[in-house]
């Protein structure tokens, strides 16, 4: 039953990536606020889909913590729910993602149409001074910019070694930062096809200021934060691992 379920959504999932993706080539003269109302309704669907057919809900803890300023997401990286949800909790936003996303038939349409920071993750420091500069410009136009400091899903109960992307953006261009954990790989767990019944816990925190802070103490600070809502959401304190550690295991 539960297989059957998610086939059925994975069904209207693909069914909508190229029906948004089409749409998405349509508003594409529009301005960017605009283009973005049309096109993130997409993910306010799949949310309600899921619901309906694989019976998964979410609650949010820390709403309130969202501001009216733009600000660097800091996101845990468990499913591809959380790309889902963030669109639907928070204002216009963008994403750093890996460039090769965007190679994708329709769904690639969707996501350059969003502007997102797509980035070459094997060029080191020029990627890196891309999130930077692609970021601030970002950021002044009022649009928050979403950063999987993990670089890659990581499976429940782990958490990875944050990159320093986007904690430097914050700290480089003075905007601050909110983390968000949640507890999604539960539910949707990375690379399952099987979607399990449940409410996903999301939880905002508290938005860190990143004066007079480096990349390093603003990683640091949200590492911890991460860590500790991960134990409350799961149950055990995660195990740190790698992306290297993560890839061999698939």
């Amino acid at each position: 039953m539960l297989f059957a379920r998610s086939l059925i959504f994975v069904g209207f999932h693909i069914v909508t990536i190229i029906l948004f993706s089409l749409l998405a080539v349509l508003v594409w003269p529009l301005p960017f606020k605009w283009r973005y109302k049309v096109i993130s309704q997409w993910a306010v669907l799949n949310l309600w889909l899921l619901e309906k057919i694989c019976g998964i809900r979410y609650e949010v803890e820390g709403k309130e913590n969202i501001s009216d300023e733009p600000c660097v997401i800091l996101c845990k990286h468990q499913s591809s729910w959380e790309t889902l949800v963030l669109q639907a909790v928070f204002p216009r936003q963008v994403w750093v993602l890996k460039r090769e996303l965007l190679w994708l038939p329709f769904f690639g349409w969707g996501l350059a149409a969003l502007k997102p920071i797509a980035i070459d993750r094997g060029s080191g420091r020029k990627a890196l001074n891309q999130v930077v500069e692609q970021g601030r410009d970002r950021l002044s136009t009022g649009a928050w910019v979403v950063v999987f400091p993990e670089g890659t899903r990581i499976p429940s109960g782990k958490i990875g070694r944050f990159g320093l992307g986007g904690a430097r953006l914050a700290v480089e261009t003075g905007y601050p930062v909110i983390p968000v954990a949640h507890d999604a790989g539960k539910f949707w767990p990375k690379h399952g096809f099987v979607k399990y019944p449940g409410v996903i816990k999301l939880v905002i925190g508290a938005k860190i200021a990143t004066q007079h802070k480096t990349a390093a103490d603003v990683n640091e600070q949200v590492y911890q934060w991460m860590a500790a809502q991960m134990t409350r959401l799961e149950g055990k304190r995660p195990t740190t691992t790698s992306v290297r550690e993560v890839k061999k295991r698939g």
